[in-house]
Parts: C-alpha cells; sequence; structure tokens
C-alpha cells in the first residue's frame, strides 16, 4: 500500500529571499571548490591534537582532586 506524501515545506518571503541571495553568492563565490586531501588531512591531525589535549586536561584536573 503506498503512503500518502506529506506536508512538503516550502520557503516564503524574507527567509526565501535570504536562501536564494545565499545560494546564489555560494555558485559565484565557491564554485569549483574541490576536495583537498592534503587539507583534509591537517584539520584531522588538528582534531587529533585538539582531543589529546582536553584528554590530557581532563586527567590532569581528575589529579588534581585526589
Amino acid at each position: 500500500m503506498a503512503l500518502a506524501i506529506s506536508h512538503v515545506p516550502v520557503l516564503t518571503g524574507e527567509v526565501a529571499e535570504r536562501f536564494e541571495r545565499e545560494a546564489e553568492y555560494n555558485e559565484k563565490y565557491m564554485r569549483g571548490s574541490q576536495y583537498n586531501p592534503e587539507a583534509f588531512e591537517m584539520v584531522r591531525r588538528v582534531e587529533e591534537n585538539t582531543r589529546k589535549m582536553y584528554e590530557q586536561l581532563a586527567e590532569r584536573r581528575k589529579n588534581e582532586g585526589k
């Protein structure tokens, strides 16, 4: 048995205008953006180092409480 499609949201008013402006900006200035594996790896390393720093900080605070 098929299910009826529920209400499809439609942007109107200022929200629709803002969406269109942002889409046009992205098309104009962000066209051709490509995946950069070197940049991705750099961000991954920063995230990993940040995670380690927070783990060390949490451990230090835990040990100070003893």
